[in-house]
């Protein structure tokens, strides 16, 4: 028996279900022109999972994808159009929106894509040029 802890996540209307075991591998916020478009706001809060740990519980049939790059699948809900994760099939890591899993303390790592910010956020976190080295990025933190 798995002493992993389950968060329960859905979308905006309820009718898709799941959940995230264990711990996300990062957290942070992402302020990257495609994020902050499609998520219709200044940022956008991220926890990235490995694809094993995301569950879907309910719903399957009411899930859209879209991409925009061969980099991103975004998923969203055809009902309430409500945004449940982005998977990342290139890093092999699953991208489910913080908003969507309400119990997960949500507690930021870094920021990415820093350099292509509206807001300014003054929080003494990393504000990473694009995404860490490990990731395939430049690794390069720009100052606050």
């Amino acid at each position: 028996m798995s002493t992993e802890k389950t968060h329960s996540g859905s979308c905006f209307c309820g009718a898709v279900q799941f959940a995230v075991t264990g711990d996300p591998l990062a957290m942070g916020y992402c302020h990257c022109q495609s994020c902050r478009h499609w998520s219709a706001g200044p940022v956008n809060a991220f926890t990235l999972w490995k694809p094993e740990a995301v569950q879907l519980i309910s719903g399957a049939e009411h899930i859209g994808t879209y991409n925009k790059t061969p980099n991103s699948d975004r998923k969203w809900c055809r009902k309430c159009g409500g945004h449940l994760f982005t998977e990342h099939p290139g890093m092999k890591l699953t991208d489910v929106y913080a908003a969507t899993i309400p119990a997960l303390p949500f507690h930021a790592g870094v920021h990415v894509h820093y350099q292509e910010s509206v807001l300014s956020i003054h929080d003494g976190l990393p504000k990473m040029k694009d995404v860490p080295s490990e990731m395939g990025g430049s690794g390069i933190c720009l100052t606050e």
